[in-house]
């Protein structure tokens, strides 16, 4: 087995890894990711039992328990890059062995849930609600870098996407991936479901125009009208594609939950979105316990 060097597997002082400043047996199996720090706080805040706290830079973890569940909430911080960052990390830390920085010969399968914001792209889905997202379509640049596996779903869809939505060329490569089927039939009463757009930047990549002209002007309503068969576009946000197709690559269960913040089309902003987002936390809480 091909041992790892340590400029690959960074490991700090205390044997953990280098950014998430968390060891092995520190982590959960069921993982949630929330984008700010401050969240991992109002989500822990529910455990029963807080066993471990560790923070370094932008990445807060909390393990603890919700009855007998053993749960671990981290930060991500904003954007793919740093999901690649967290997926790997959160990878290496229960498929391979530390001490010998060699692969694991039997592999750990996490359940990833992001719990986070993100802006509606129908008039129906209103600010203060909640959305699972059934795919991951990537506007960023993260997962070209990586060899996975499309089904002739989601080849499908994509093909669609290229037809309806029409990009320039050089500005992104899309990708789509589905969510863990066994996490999303879990989330259905109460949720709207449909596809998350990931974008790499949180203003001319999401047609916001404020001093600098946009490039895509017409982005935001190509986005709302795509449809193919069931499927459409529901919201855009900043990490979920990362996290699906991480999750494909690396071999876990990735899915990802918003609430709506706002709603581009409508032009509304939530007025309270802090309770908004406890309420999903709360729901969402409620079904991972059972997982």
């Amino acid at each position: 087995m091909k041992r790892i060097a340590e400029s690959e597997l960074i490991l700090n002082s205390r044997g953990a890894v280098y950014h998430l400043d968390v060891r092995p047996e520190e982590l959960a199996d069921t993982v949630i990711t929330v984008g700010d720090p401050d969240r991992v706080g109002e989500v822990s805040k529910h455990f029963d039992k807080l066993e471990s706290s560790h923070q370094h830079r932008e990445f807060v973890t909390h393990t603890g328990y919700i009855g007998q569940k053993r749960l671990t909430v981290v930060s991500t911080g904003i954007g793919t890059d740093n999901i690649d960052i967290v997926l790997n990390e959160l990878d290496a830390l229960v498929n391979i062995d530390f001490n010998t920085r060699t692969v694991k010969d039997s592999l750990t399968r996490l359940k990833i849930i992001r719990l986070g914001t993100s802006g509606a792209l129908q008039a129906e889905v209103g600010v203060d609600s909640f959305v699972v997202s059934s795919h991951g379509l990537g506007l960023d640049n993260l997962l070209p870098w990586y060899e996975f596996e499309n089904t002739t779903q989601e080849k499908d869809l994509l093909q669609a996407f290229h037809k309806q939505v029409q990009l320039k060329n050089g500005s992104a490569s899309p990708y789509l991936i589905a969510a863990g089927e066994s996490l999303s039939a879990k989330f259905t009463t109460g949720f709207h479901k449909g596809i998350t757009v990931t974008c790499p930047g949180f203003y001319a990549p999401q047609g916001r125009a404020l001093r600098g002209p946009l490039s895509h002007p017409a982005l935001i309503d190509q986005l709302t009208a795509f449809r193919e068969g069931s499927d459409y576009i529901s919201n855009f946000e900043m990490e979920t594609a990362g996290i699906y197709g991480l999750s494909r690559v690396l071999g876990h269960d990735g899915l990802s939950i918003s609430t709506i913040v706002a709603n581009r089309i409508r032009q509304e902003f939530s007025k309270d979105s802090g309770k908004a987002v406890d309420s999903m936390i709360r729901q969402s809480l409620a079904i991972i316990e059972k997982l």
